[in-house]
């Protein structure tokens, strides 16, 4: 009878896995980590006034962050850090909420006392600078994701041509200051967002800059089937599906397979990008599902100088 329940209950935990791997999004997802940016410069007296302000900050961010998909404020005054979030359009509030509360650890983590700091999260992402500090330009390039599979055939070229013009038209004709598309065009699935603030005008001249360079970087016809681009005020990304059957949120697991990531550095160091290939893991969920699958079968202050930043996954 034991060996027979193990056996059933084997049986349970790979439907549950098989069931998370096609179902394409999940929670865990959208809070994975695609690049962060950690200026290198640090805080002199961290542990004081700027430690319990930066709190301050996120502790604001995350909570608005329950309302809406965008906000920018100040916190302190002598000692004044400015910051914003981020989610992406087609998020829940929920979901934002989840990515955000997310986003605030990671910056710690992985920035520690940097100056200023920028981490994207598959869902949102998150940036701070101490007031007065130099930021780089907003149609500056940070990071970018090219799919490590190529295209084949005739034609994707102009299909791709043809879907990345979407994302400009769909930012523009928004309408609701979002700056937020998502759409497809034979098969190539594209989408695209804008900082909150960003206006029309300049949104689109963003998005147009990345969709050129996602063409430029990552091979346009007969190149890479999908791509991000990052820039500091936009993002943009696609991914081409010659066979169809998409699966139906796929818009929301443009990262869930594996790529090669691009690493770029801002200030324009003149290294070269270094390239590595990852398999972003299906997380925690996952692991919950299936022990709950079981368990329910068996019934139980800074330098005046140029700042620079440092990006990578």
């Amino acid at each position: 009878m034991g060996r027979r329940r193990s056996s059933q209950c084997q049986l349970i935990l790979f439907v549950v896995l098989a069931l998370f791997s096609i179902g394409g999004f999940s929670a865990a997802d959208y809070t994975n980590l695609v690049f962060k940016g950690c200026a290198d410069q640090n805080f002199h007296d961290f542990n004081g006034l700027y430690k319990q302000t930066l709190k301050t900050l996120f502790d604001d961010l995350t909570s608005k962050s329950s309302a809406v998909k965008f906000y920018k404020t100040t916190s302190g005054d002598g000692a004044a850090i400015n910051g914003l979030f981020q989610c992406r359009g087609d998020l829940s509030n929920e979901d934002c909420y989840r990515c955000m509360k997310r986003a605030p650890e990671m910056a710690s983590k992985l920035c520690g006392e940097a100056l200023a700091a920028r981490v994207q999260l598959t869902g949102c992402y998150l940036r701070y600078e101490i007031s007065g500090f130099r930021q780089v330009s907003g149609t500056e390039l940070l990071y970018k994701v090219c799919g490590s599979t190529r295209a084949s055939g005739d034609g994707f070229g102009d299909k791709l041509d043809t879907a990345l013009a979407e994302i400009a038209k769909g930012v523009a004709a928004s309408g609701n200051g979002s700056g937020f598309y998502a759409g497809e065009f034979q098969s190539v699935y594209v989408l695209g967002q804008c900082e909150g603030d960003l206006g029309g005008g300049d949104c689109v001249n963003c998005v147009k800059r990345a969709a050129d360079t996602a063409k430029s970087e990552c091979g346009g016809g007969g190149g890479a089937v999908s791509a991000q681009m990052y820039f500091q005020r936009c993002y943009i990304s696609y991914t081409y599906y010659p066979g169809g059957g998409v699966p139906g949120n796929d818009q929301k697991s443009l990262s869930s397979s594996s790529v090669n990531l691009k690493l770029n550095k801002l200030q324009g160091t003149g290294k070269n990008s270094t390239e590595k290939t990852v398999a972003i893991a299906m997380g925690g969920l996952v692991s919950v599902g299936l022990v709950m699958a079981c368990l329910l079968f068996t019934k139980s202050a800074f330098k005046k100088r140029t700042p620079s930043y440092k990006y990578g996954g």
